[in-house]
């Protein structure tokens, strides 16, 4: 019966963790079109939606959260940090979007994937182990690094096309709803990991877990980089297969070009071709025609 609960705790964060690397390929980067489409004339409300659902399908984000919090059972703890990471995104978000704060996004993802690693490796006593030295002060790392998940955030939310009222209120109403989407998705994280803490498989599979918080977002840095060399070197990158295709033939043309260039080339006038000409000799006095 434990093991079957232990193994069913272990389910449900493979889950978990699948269902934030789904989301890399739902929505991809940036907002969606029909987000784009429905902030022309949306109101406060929908921004809040935009931004609880936006920190729901942050994979980086929430896998960020997850190593935060995976060791932390006081919740004077666990509301230090959030706070901390709180304040820290809410700073860039609402002042990089208010006075258009710019980077690629795709870099800034970048980065975010390796506060993941970082989580992870921290968690695994990696600093000591490899180091011989303390990790760094946590409360002060994970302020930090709200700073760039913020960023991140703002990125995506400059994207939308603001319309009419108050910008200042929208972007405080997205950062709500990302608040909301945050407290949601933790009360999920704390819930799973206050049971299975309980259980002797916690120990054992926490190593698990932290190296997989360091290999995905070692994989998540290295997608989001392939992503910056398609946005900064488009013209290296063909879009659709039409494209991939006319270049296959482009070479190939070329190709047939450099071998046809290898054979001396006879320029005959239309007028007179070697078929048509009078009598004439090749040098050994006998005179012939074609």
């Amino acid at each position: 019966m434990a093991k079957t609960m232990i193994r069913g705790r272990i389910y449900a964060l493979i889950a978990i963790i699948v269902a934030m690397l789904s989301s890399v390929s739902v929505l991809a980067h940036g907002m969606s079109d029909a987000d784009k489409q429905r902030a022309i004339e949306a109101g406060l409300p929908d921004y809040l939606v935009l931004g609880a659902g936006h920190m729901l399908t942050g994979y980086d984000h929430l896998l960020f959260l997850f190593g935060v919090v995976f060791f932390l059972s006081r919740f004077s703890d666990i509301v230090k940090f959030i706070t901390a990471f709180t304040v820290g995104h809410s700073i860039t978000l609402v002042f990089a979007t208010l006075y258009f704060v710019q980077a690629n996004y795709f870099l800034i993802d970048a980065v975010i994937a390796l506060t993941v690693c970082y989580k992870g490796f921290e968690n695994l006593g990696g600093f000591k182990r490899y180091f011989s030295v303390g990790s760094p002060n946590l409360m002060y790392m994970v302020f930090g690094f709200g700073l760039i998940h913020g960023f991140g955030l703002s990125t995506r939310l400059q994207q939308l096309p603001m319309g009419e009222g108050s910008i200042v209120m929208k972007i405080l109403a997205f950062n709500v709803g990302v608040e909301l989407g945050q407290i949601a998705a933790l009360s999920a994280m704390l819930a799973l990991l206050a049971g299975w803490r309980k259980t002797a498989s916690f120990k054992r599979f926490s190593v698990m877990a932290n190296t997989l918080l360091v290999i995905i977002g070692g994989l998540l840095f290295l997608h989001q980089l392939h992503g910056y060399q398609h946005t900064e070197f488009a013209d290296n990158f063909p879009v659709n297969n039409d494209d991939h295709a006319h270049i296959h033939e482009d070479m190939a043309a070329e190709a047939k070009s450099n071998i046809l260039d290898r054979y001396p080339r006879r320029i005959i006038s239309p007028q007179s071709s070697q078929h048509d000409q009078g009598p004439h000799e090749h040098g050994d006095g006998a005179y012939h025609s074609h």
